[in-house]
């Protein structure tokens, strides 16, 4: 549906003559003598190109989607069945009638079990501990009322703020009340499954709400399949990989066919790309974000970066927006150049993340920073970003234009 969706957009709007499909940037260097980026991009195997521009906007995220993250695991060899990462899936795999074991609690692994579960003889989600998972419908009654009575741009801005402030005020009741919002979220999965189920084990993290991402789990899809004796939970270690399964560390032997690792993918916060600037290759480690748009000291260069604790595309509106303000002024001022330039001596600088999954820690010491104030301060609050970076001055004293 997405692929769908951006098809659709890129005709209507006749954006497709201006990608360049299959090719990878591998290194931007800035030219201060010449106000310019130029792009070193390889376009196959081994054949590498250039491109030039005065201006840079990444839009690329934060993971590696060449390869999943895959743990060690012990024995892996010795599996006589298939084993696939989520990453590397593939439609000619074949899992109808099958016994399949997924290792992981993650979103993918939520939405990847339902799924399995209408052709799988059974599919089980082996995890170290337990994630929070919410259940809702993936349909507004309220919003389709209003398409259907209100006029269509009326009811789509009554319809997204409604949600914006809804998520919002979840997230806030969460971080504010975590023990409330623990026991709320746990007994809504007791709701879901009925009788029968160790909540305490398997559905009780031991962290608390969104110190890690929360998983959601559209129309209860995930709790239909285990009520249907499809899908089945087993919070442990894997102690080794054997001839038809795993072994855990309790002596449980699990028998599979097919062996999914939902483990996850590395960060790569750049994409991979080597950043120069006036020949000296660029420390992001040292750089503080600007509005979660731009570094410090690096002209002419954006990045649009989503939130964690809602829509990612929520926040990239946003930056969108703030950059075509940038644009629109440097224009209307003649400006070639713009760079902010962080001279605060009290700002105190942070982990850019506030997060504590393992995705992030692996990675955490390599990122950018963040700072404790506007306009450094990167806050998971969308009406916060609304009018930071929507309707805030670009004429700060803190952003250089020359």
């Amino acid at each position: 549906s997405i692929l769908e969706y951006l098809n659709a957009t890129v005709d209507k709007f006749g954006i497709r003559p201006h990608i360049q499909f299959e090719k990878t940037v591998k290194n931007a260097s800035w030219s201060s003598e010449k106000n310019l980026w130029t792009l070193t991009v390889q376009q196959g195997a081994n054949e590498l190109g250039t491109y030039t521009c005065n201006f840079l906007s990444l839009c690329i995220g934060y993971y590696d989607y060449d390869k999943g993250y895959t743990p060690e695991f012990v024995g892996r060899e010795n599996f006589k069945g298939q084993i696939v990462h989520t990453q590397k899936w593939t439609e000619d795999i074949d899992y109808t009638d099958k016994k399949v074991i997924v290792i992981g609690s993650g979103a993918t692994a939520m939405t990847l079990i339902p799924a399995l579960a209408e052709k799988v003889t059974s599919v089980t989600m082996v995890q170290r501990s337990p994630t929070y998972i919410v259940s809702d419908t993936d349909e507004d009654k309220l919003a389709n009322l209003m398409n259907k009575t209100l006029p269509a741009k009326f009811a789509y801005k009554v319809t997204r703020w409604k949600k914006i402030l809804h998520f919002n005020f979840l997230y806030w009741m969460a971080r504010t009340f975590p023990e409330v919002a623990k026991k709320d979220m746990i007994q809504n999965v007791g709701k879901e499954l009925g009788k029968g189920y160790d909540l305490e084990k398997h559905f009780t993290p031991k962290y608390m709400p969104w110190d890690q991402r929360v998983c959601f789990v559209p129309n209860g899809d995930f709790f239909t399949a285990m009520k249907n004796n499809k899908a089945f939970v087993e919070t442990d270690t894997i102690e080794t990989f054997t001839e038809k399964g795993l072994r855990l560390s309790s002596g449980k032997v699990l028998e599979a066919d097919l062996i999914v690792t939902a483990t996850g993918l590395n960060m790569t916060f750049f994409g991979g790309i080597s950043f120069e600037v006036d020949g000296k290759r660029i420390d992001f480690t040292q750089k503080v974000a600007y509005k979660s748009a731009m570094f410090d000291s690096i002209p002419n260069m954006t990045m649009s970066y989503g939130y964690t604790n809602a829509s990612w595309t929520l926040k990239c509106d946003l930056t969108s927006e703030f950059i075509t303000r940038l644009l629109k002024h440097m224009d209307s001022k003649g400006y070639k150049k713009c760079m902010p330039v962080q001279n605060d001596k009290d700002l105190k600088l942070l982990e850019w993340f506030d997060f504590s999954s393992s995705y992030v820690q692996r990675v955490i010491k390599n990122l950018p920073k963040r700072g404790n104030k506007a306009p450094w301060i990167t806050k998971p609050w969308y009406l916060s970003d609304y009018t930071t970076i929507k309707y805030s001055k670009l004429e700060d004293g803190v952003m250089e234009f020359s």
